[in-house]
């Protein structure tokens, strides 16, 4: 089964994978770790996407998409996706290419978490750079202030985690990536999971996992 998680950024889904991944065995497709991997590995993609990377450009979704095709020739089954795709016509190609490796896209899981809420969070959020586990300098603390509890690491904050360059960020997922809740919730095995962010994480979780063995 592939999982696709959705939602505005803050609204959870980090959290939900780094559980799914852990209690479930699923994997968690990232584009950047994809890439990075193919910039290590020197093949040819990798070779065009440190060219775009190399000038703080963003990789053109063609050079992308080939990436995650690359990947889902051989990894194609419990597969999270989150973060890709970004934009209706990505989604539309990666329909495409999980066809043909007979896989699907089987749970779209939309957490819908009001806007407000998001900034709240956000500016708040703290990330180990090590282990990638987020903190909250009020609701998820961390043992030690700023020390990450799994890797001993020190804590930092995300320059594009700042109010304004949220408020920015919140505006390019109203104008791309929302339309793909509209788009999956057409199709079987949408999941809303409404007002989420009156719902405390493991709460979310058991909603989750209680719909995929359905």
């Amino acid at each position: 089964m592939n999982i696709m998680l959705l939602g505005a950024p803050g609204s959870g889904k980090g959290t939900q994978a780094e559980k799914l991944v852990g209690r479930l065995g699923y994997t968690q497709v990232s584009t950047g770790d994809l890439m990075r991997k193919q910039i290590a590995d020197q093949t040819a993609l990798g070779a065009e996407c440190g060219k775009y990377m190399n000038e703080g450009k963003l990789v053109p979704d063609q050079i992308v998409n080939a990436i995650v095709k690359d990947y889902l020739e051989t990894n194609h089954e419990k597969l999270i996706f989150d973060g890709f795709p970004r934009t209706l016509e990505q989604a539309l190609e990666l329909e495409k290419m999980l066809a043909e490796v007979n896989s699907k896209m089987d749970k779209v899981i939309y957490i819908d978490v009001a806007q407000d809420v998001i900034l709240k969070r956000i500016s708040g959020r703290i990330i180990c750079p090590v282990c990638k586990v987020s903190y909250h300098v009020e609701t998820r603390k961390p043992l030690v202030e700023g020390i990450c509890d799994n890797d001993g690491a020190t804590l930092i904050r995300r320059p594009d985690d700042a109010p304004e360059k949220v408020a920015v960020r919140l505006a390019a997922y109203e104008a791309d990536t929302k339309p793909l809740i509209d788009f999956y919730s057409n199709k079987p095995g949408f999941i809303h999971i409404e007002e989420a962010s009156e719902l405390d994480g493991e709460t979310v979780y058991q909603m989750i996992e209680k719909e995929l063995v359905k």
